[in-house]
């Protein structure tokens, strides 16, 4: 298989084990390219790619626009918070009014679920879901995946533990379904506040505690807790949050065995991760920034040979 079986990357969920495959081979290409000292392939000259931000992204944005100009794509940045948007426009004007200059792709993030879904059906160009409030993240369960399979290899039958803010993360949601189509186990854990009613449903275990869960991972996958999100307090404090759902070196190190630490970003030091944490040997944060990069690379080339 060389082509995707979709013009879009709306979510995790809609797209095939193949899929996915196919993007992390992509990507693992890529990103020998952009260790090379010329970093930039010609592969999407002449092709330009909107970057649609209505919510605030510092990580995301960056490793998009570096990935569109690795590439050699045209890149625009549109920002809602100084456009038409404040003067009443709806999303499919000020998409439409975008690709009337002649725009291929779309990559949005947006604060409603769905919305990426709602322009698909509504535009003719490529769409990338960078977030859509707190549906779906793909691109990072994409980059988190092919950052386990660079450290533990094949990931059928691997254990991944997500752990944290579960109820407002899109990261969560993306990662159960990639993890679960590459053949690993996925377990959620999380103070019963912030973990979603539905979840077990989606065939993850359940488990309340975080040393449990530690024990029985081969990976943790960390959350911050999303206060912006939170309209209403879930747990007393974030002090009483890190005093017993907080992941340190020494818990790590009390382990009978080694497990790997990743982090989404950006992180709240003290809280969900601490810093002996985050900046130890177990932990392969700044290699998931990386490799984010060459994911995006992979997503945006392989789209752009999927018109219609």
């Amino acid at each position: 298989m060389s082509q995707l079986s979709t013009k879009h990357l709306l979510g995790i969920k809609d797209i095939t084990e193949a899929d996915i495959r196919l993007i992390l081979e992509t990507a693992a290409n890529f990103k020998e390219v952009i260790n090379r000292p010329i970093k930039k392939v010609p592969s999407l000259r002449d092709i330009t790619i909107a970057n649609i931000f209505f919510e605030n992204s510092t990580r995301t944005r960056l490793s998009f626009e570096l990935a569109e100009k690795r590439l050699s794509a045209d890149v625009v940045n549109f920002s809602s918070s100084n456009s038409s948007v404040k003067k009443g426009e709806t999303l499919v004007d000020t998409v439409n009014n975008i690709l009337a200059m002649k725009v291929d792709m779309v990559v949005m993030r947006h604060a409603s679920p769905g919305a990426p879904h709602f322009l698909a059906r509504n535009i003719k160009a490529n769409i990338v879901n960078a977030g859509d409030g707190t549906h779906e993240h793909p691109t990072q369960a994409l980059l988190d995946a092919f950052s386990m399979q660079e450290k533990l290899g094949d990931l059928a039958g691997k254990k991944v533990a997500i752990i944290g803010d579960i109820l407002h993360s899109r990261v969560a949601l993306s990662n159960i379904f990639c993890l679960q189509k590459l053949g690993a186990e996925v377990m959620v854990c999380g103070p019963i506040t912030l973990l979603p009613k539905y979840i077990a449903s989606l065939g993850v275990k359940v488990e309340l505690d975080v040393k449990k869960a530690l024990e029985w991972c081969d990976v943790a996958n960390v959350l911050r807790i999303q206060l912006e999100r939170q309209q209403i307090k879930y747990f007393p404090s974030l002090r009483e949050y890190s005093l017993y759902y907080g992941i340190n070196k020494k818990m790590l190190q009390a382990l009978n065995k080694e497990i790997v630490i990743m982090h989404p970003g950006p992180i709240n030091r003290g809280v969900e991760l601490s810093s002996d944490a985050a900046d130890s040997e177990h932990s392969i944060i700044l290699n998931q920034v990386e490799n984010g990069v060459a994911v995006r690379m992979a997503v945006l080339y392989l789209l752009a040979g999927i018109k219609g």
